[in-house]
C-alpha cells in the first residue's frame, strides 16, 4: 500500500487530509493513515475562517463548501445586555461539521487517486539522514467468545515502510511529536466549556455571538438545519481527577455532570444571554470540553514535521488551531515538494519552522498582544485580554480583524508576560 509513498501522513482529520491534497497537487506521492474506521462523527471544530475559504478556492473546493455550510458574515460581541461591537467577515466564515469537511476533503483526495488507509496505526517512526522508517499496524476485526460472541479489533498485519518524509497531523497526543522528542508545554491556563447543541427557532442572523462576561467568554454558533451550538465557559471548574490532556468528549470520560442538564443551559442563557429568546429543542450533543493552551518548541526537525493540534492548542472561539493547521500543511507541502523535486534543501524547513513558531507565539500572546488605540470603545478595552484567541484568523489577518474593534497588535516588550 505504501510502496511508492514519498511522504507519509499520520492523521486523517481536516489538517492531514488537506496536507495530503496539497502534496498531491505538487506531484508528490503521498500516503495517509488513521486509526479510525472512517471520518469523525462529532468534534468541536466546525468553522472555516475566511482565510481558509480562500485557500480552498485554490483547490476548486469553495463552492462545495459554501453549499454545505451556514455562512457567518460577522462576529458580534455581546454582553448580557445585548450587542456591543461587530467584526465583519468577507468572505464569510463557513460553519459546517468537521465530519462534513472531512468527507469533502476525502472525496477530493480519492478523486486524485489517494485513498486513506483507515484502521492503520503508526506504531513507531524514526527519522534518519535520508529517510524515515515507520512501523504500521493494520487492525482487523476478530470474533471471539463461545457462549457470547463479541468482536474486537486486533493487529492483523504489521508493515515496515521507508519514506522520504513523515508528517504528524495526529492531534494533541501525536506519536510523531513524541518520536521527535518534542515537549508540549502549557503556555497558559486551561479553560473548560459546557457545550450544548440543539435545534432552535431563533433568528441566528448569519452571525456568531461572542458573549463576554467579567471572567468568561461564551460563544453561540449557528449551524445548518436550524441548529445552534452554545459553548459556555466554566470559570473555576477543575473537575476532580481531570485528565491534563485535551479530550473532545470529557463528559463521556467522567460521566454525566449536572452542568450539562437542560436546567443548567437555561440558567446560562438567562444569566449570561437573556436576549437569546429562541426555543431549546432536540439536543444533538452535550459535553464538557477542556481546552488547553500549548505550543511545541519546534514544528519539526530533519524529516519529521508537525501540523495542527499536534503542534499547538488554544481556545475554541476563533477556530484558530484547525484553520492555521490547514495553512501549515499547505506551506509544508510546497516546501517538501521543492526539496524532493529541486531546487529546495532541508534548510528551507528551518524557515517553515520559524514562520509558524512566530505565528503561534503571537496567537498565544507570548510575543504579541492586543492594545487599545485612542478610538477603542471602553467596553472593548475592558475585555481586551479575552479577545486574541477569539479572532477568526492568523498572521496579518489578526491585525485586520482587530482594527475593526479599533485595536492594534503590538509586540510584547522584553521581560513582559503575555496575557
Amino acid at each position: 500500500m505504501f510502496d511508492q509513498t514519498e511522504v507519509l501522513i499520520a492523521g486523517a482529520g481536516p489538517v492531514g487530509l488537506f496536507t495530503a491534497l496539497a502534496l498531491k497537487r505538487n506531484n508528490v506521492d503521498v500516503g495517509i493513515l488513521d486509526t479510525g474506521i472512517w471520518t469523525t462523527t462529532h468534534s468541536y471544530a466546525l468553522g472555516l475562517q475566511p482565510q481558509s475559504l480562500r485557500l480552498l478556492e485554490e483547490f476548486g473546493l469553495k463552492d462545495r463548501t459554501i453549499s454545505a455550510c451556514y455562512p457567518v458574515r460577522a462576529v458580534v460581541l455581546y454582553d448580557k445586555e445585548g450587542p456591543r461591537a461587530r467584526i465583519e467577515l468577507d468572505p464569510p466564515l463557513a460553519v459546517l461539521g468537521q465530519e462534513t469537511l472531512e468527507s469533502l476533503l476525502e472525496d477530493e483526495l480519492e478523486r486524485q487517486g489517494v485513498r486513506v488507509a483507515w484502521r492503520h496505526e503508526l506504531a513507531s517512526v524514526e527519522s534518519g539522514a535520508d529517510s524515515v522508517r515507520a512501523t504500521i499496524n493494520r487492525f482487523e476485526q476478530e470474533s471471539r467468545g463461545y457462549a457470547i460472541a463479541h468482536t474486537e479489533w486486533v493487529v492483523g498485519r504489521t508493515l515496515n515502510v521507508e519514506v522520504r518524509f513523515g508528517i504528524g497531523a495526529d492531534g494533541h497526543r501525536s506519536r510523531v511529536r513524541r518520536a521527535l522528542g518534542n515537549e508540549f508545554p502549557e503556555v497558559g491556563a486551561a479553560r473548560y466549556y459546557a457545550v450544548f447543541e440543539f435545534k432552535t427557532d431563533a433568528d441566528l442572523g448569519n452571525e456568531s455571538k461572542l458573549v463576554l462576561g467579567e471572567h468568561t467568554a461564551d460563544v453561540c454558533w449557528p449551524l445548518p438545519g436550524g441548529f445552534c451550538r452554545w459553548s459556555f465557559e466554566l470559570s473555576e471548574y477543575p473537575p476532580p481527577n481531570a485528565s491534563r490532556s485535551k479530550d473532545r468528549l470529557l463528559a463521556t470520560e467522567w460521566g454525566q455532570f449536572p452542568v450539562l442538564e437542560e436546567e443548567q443551559l437555561r440558567w446560562f442563557l438567562s444569566h449570561r444571554a437573556p436576549w437569546f429568546t429562541g426555543s431549546v429543542d432536540s439536543f444533538s450533543w452535550r459535553t464538557v470540553v477542556r481546552f488547553e493552551r500549548r505550543l511545541t518548541p519546534a514544528f519539526g526537525k530533519g524529516r519529521l514535521w508537525l501540523a495542527g493540534d499536534a503542534a499547538h492548542l488554544t481556545g475554541p472561539a476563533g477556530m484558530q488551531s484547525m484553520n492555521s493547521g490547514l495553512f501549515e500543511g499547505y506551506d509544508l507541502a510546497a516546501t517538501l515538494a521543492k526539496i524532493l523535486r529541486g531546487p529546495g534543501s532541508l534548510a528551507d524547513l528551518d524557515n517553515h519552522n520559524a514562520r509558524w513558531t512566530h505565528t503561534w507565539r503571537e496567537l498565544l500572546s507570548l510575543d504579541a498582544r492586543l492594545e487599545t488605540t485612542p478610538k477603542t470603545d471602553p467596553w472593548v478595552a475592558q475585555h481586551i485580554d479575552k479577545l486574541m484567541p477569539c479572532l477568526p484568523g492568523h498572521g496579518p489577518a489578526v491585525a485586520s480583524l482587530a482594527a475593526q474593534l479599533e485595536l492594534k497588535v503590538a509586540p510584547v516588550k522584553a521581560g513582559a508576560a503575555g496575557t
